[in-house]
């Protein structure tokens, strides 16, 4: 055999060898990569999956009750047929419940004893939002009543401040001034924080400075008769929603108030 010969079969063994080795290293190298792959795969369907839980979660809607009818009798509150307030009463402001949003959510006030219909009602019960069903009387007739759904604030005031709402449902008392009167001072040297208040109003919150207040009501451009409430200390943050109702029993103080929160510290 000549000296090209026996060269050539040198190259084709040492290919021959070469490919051989490729061929058993190229299998487990490729096994490797399907498996990696396959785990992509199912990575990436997990997490598709997860994204089409998520996108079709719909959160609830904090909701409670305010009752402010002087006509209607003990009621149960049924919201979207969930029980949201059994056996309350004229001046009760519940806790708040969780409830299924709803733009239509259908609302039915009934009678806590003998189940006689009050009223039925739909409102809009928007998702991660806090709303309040606030019932009352029309004025125009014993056994006329008016729901209405508010949007309550659920985030907490600015720092060192605090913010109130006040719902005025004091007929007899009338249009009334609010006094958040600060410790160490009078009602004569305050300013008032609402002027003109009229019964039925469904005002915004009003923001102060937090401090130690007592809280003050007076008819319209007066201080005289006063309804003066026990002192709170405010440290900040406070979101509170305060019912003022006509005092059925007595006329000093003449206006008597419930105070809910809203948002933020409770103590």
């Amino acid at each position: 055999m000549g000296k090209c010969s026996r060269a050539k079969q040198m190259k084709t063994t040492i290919l021959r060898d070469r490919i051989e080795k490729w061929m058993r290293g190229s299998r487990p190298l490729a096994l490797l990569r399907l498996c990696a792959v396959s785990a992509a795969s199912l990575a990436v369907a997990v997490a598709l999956s997860a994204c089409e839980n998520v996108a079709t979660y719909t959160q609830p809607s904090l909701v409670r009750v305010i009752d402010a009818s002087y006509n209607a009798p003990a009621i149960n509150v049924v919201v979207g047929g969930q029980l949201l307030a059994a056996n309350i009463g004229q001046g009760t402001i519940t806790p708040y419940g969780a409830v299924a949003s709803n733009i239509a959510a259908p609302i039915d006030i009934t009678a806590a004893t003998g189940g006689a219909t009050i009223v039925t009602f739909s409102g809009a019960l928007l998702p991660g939002y806090q709303h309040s069903v606030f019932l009352t009387d029309t004025g125009v007739a014993p056994n006329a009543y008016v729901v209405t759904i508010l949007e309550d604030q659920q985030i907490v005031a600015a720092q060192g401040h605090s913010a109130f709402r006040f719902l005025n449902q004091a007929a007899k008392t009338g249009a009334m001034d609010v006094y958040m009167v600060p410790a160490g001072s009078t009602l004569a040297n305050s300013t008032p924080i609402v002027t003109n208040l009229p019964v039925g109003a469904i005002p915004g919150y009003i923001s102060f400075r937090s401090q130690t207040v007592t809280m003050v009501v007076t008819p319209t451009g007066v201080i005289t008769p006063e309804s003066a409430f026990s002192p709170m200390t405010l440290i900040g943050g406070e979101v509170r929603t305060v019912l003022l109702m006509d005092n059925q029993l007595t006329s000093n103080p003449a206006v008597q108030a419930t105070v809910a929160v809203d948002a933020g510290p409770t103590d």
